[in-house]
């Protein structure tokens, strides 16, 4: 029962950001490969809900778009360059997977490859930073003794 409590809080936890997940993935003594599922489940969750709610708030952020400043950011700038794939590989590291599916929502992305993109990226990202953070983590213990 206490793996699954902890499974079920790192996955909450990607809903709302992935580099959140992890490490407390790992603070919870979660096995490696049941940090990366909850954590990688989690965030793709938080994307297709932002997904799937997305037409709403595409409407919010275009209404807020023709009130506020023009500005370029990072993100709009891999859009233009990458489209789709490129915003769902690399947002999941740069702002999130919410956040990316949000902003490539209200860039008139695809809803279907959105999703499928920023899964991959989701999972791509999950188990190098599980990866990195499990050996740091170890190799910190290690130093320990």
């Amino acid at each position: 029962m206490e793996v699954l409590s902890k499974f079920i809080t790192v996955t909450g936890l990607g809903i709302v950001e992935l580099w959140v997940a992890i490490p407390a993935g790992i603070a919870l003594n979660l096995h490696p490969l049941l940090n990366g599922v909850a954590s990688a489940l989690g965030s793709v969750i938080g994307a297709v809900l932002v997904i799937f709610f997305g037409d709403r708030l595409r409407k919010w952020l275009l209404k807020k778009k023709d009130q506020g400043k023009k500005n370029k950011g990072r993100i709009y700038k891999i859009w233009e360059k990458y489209g789709v794939i490129g915003l769902g590989l690399l947002a999941p590291l740069l702002t999130g997977a919410p956040l990316g599916a949000a902003v490539g929502i209200t860039l008139g992305a695809s809803p279907r490859r959105l999703i499928v993109w920023m899964s991959i990226g989701i999972v791509i990202w999950t188990v190098l930073l599980v990866t990195i953070g499990t050996l740091g983590f170890t190799g910190f213990q290690l130093l320990k003794v």
